[in-house]
């Protein structure tokens, strides 16, 4: 039965089946993979038994009439053609197909929501005086927070740092990025102060847990942290210094990037630090800094008011 079934796969199934395997090989995160399943099966059973060549633009514009009628958002919308695009990208790399009919299709115009930055006297009420109560282990979050902020790291950066990535004598750690790309990114002062803290403790909990691990954050079992755990520590703090609860890791990277801009950062300084490929990303940092340039300035000069 499961045999017979897996021959009446339909093209677009078995495409999709093999574009993830190659995304799967080339390390794309976990979630990145499980969107890319659900948007291409969905595009999978719109097109029903239909091969390449009578799949174009009106199949793709229909496809996301359908996405509509079924009250998706237009973030989900505009999510689904993303992975439609690149489905046929790679199909087009493989032979496959010689055009992608989903680039004559736009993308849902989505409103630009800025995220809320917190400013830098918020973050340094967050990582100044002692951990709140609630920490369940002080050293390991203050220097978890550090890294996050001081360092401008993404969450899945951050808990893949091993103890020998951290060049103390050159002020650096190595941070392996996106599609495994490897980057050097400054280590503070601040960092260096709660390393010093947090590496006697660590290293008690590992011999209390008889557990050996290269991991640099640790949780309380002598395991690896996990993205999720990260999160949680984040928004715990975060709420407890007197911040927003919609703080979360990727906040604290955008306070990295726009605190730099403000504090007069070279845009491409920025650029590396963060490991972005295009210009154009870290330029989102501008309109951040833009943003609270403009709300100084009507707040303060006497021809605004």
């Amino acid at each position: 039965m499961t045999e017979a079934r897996a021959h009446k796969r339909t093209t677009v199934e078995r495409a999709t089946d093999q574009f993830l395997r190659v995304l799967r090989e080339r390390n794309a995160s976990a979630h990145t993979i499980k969107a890319y399943a659900g948007d291409l099966e969905n595009f999978a059973n719109y097109v029903g038994l239909r091969d390449w060549k009578h799949i174009d633009h009106i199949a793709v514009r229909g496809f996301l009439s359908h996405l509509y009628e079924k009250g998706l958002s237009k973030p989900s919308v505009a999510r689904s053609l993303a992975a439609v695009r690149s489905l046929y990208r790679w199909l087009a790399q493989e032979g496959v197909v010689e055009q992608n009919p989903a680039k004559l299709v736009s993308t849902p115009k989505l409103p630009k929501k800025l995220p809320r930055v917190p400013t830098i006297e918020e973050m340094n009420t967050v990582l100044d005086g002692d951990m709140p109560e609630i920490a369940a282990f002080p050293e390991r979050d203050r220097m978890l927070l550090e890294l996050l902020y001081g360092c401008g790291i993404r969450n899945s950066e951050l808990i893949g740092i091993n103890l020998d990535d951290i060049r103390t004598s050159a002020e650096a750690i190595l941070i392996r990025g996106k599609g495994k790309k490897e980057r050097y990114v400054p280590f503070g002062g601040s960092a260096v102060v709660a390393l010093s803290a947090y590496l006697p403790a660590r290293q008690k909990l590992l011999a209390e847990k008889k557990k050996i691990t290269p991991a640099l954050l640790i949780n309380q079992r002598g395991g690896r942290l996990t993205v999720r755990s990260v999160g949680r520590i984040v928004k715990r703090i975060a709420v407890a210094k007197g911040l927003s609860p919609d703080v979360h890791p990727h906040t604290l990277r955008h306070a990295f990037g726009t605190h730099m801009l403000e504090e007069g950062a070279d845009l491409r300084a920025i650029q590396e630090m963060l490991g972005h490929e295009r210009l154009s990303t870290t330029q989102r940092y501008t309109q951040l800094s833009m943003k609270h340039v403009l709300a100084v300035y009507d707040q303060t000069h006497p021809r605004a008011k």
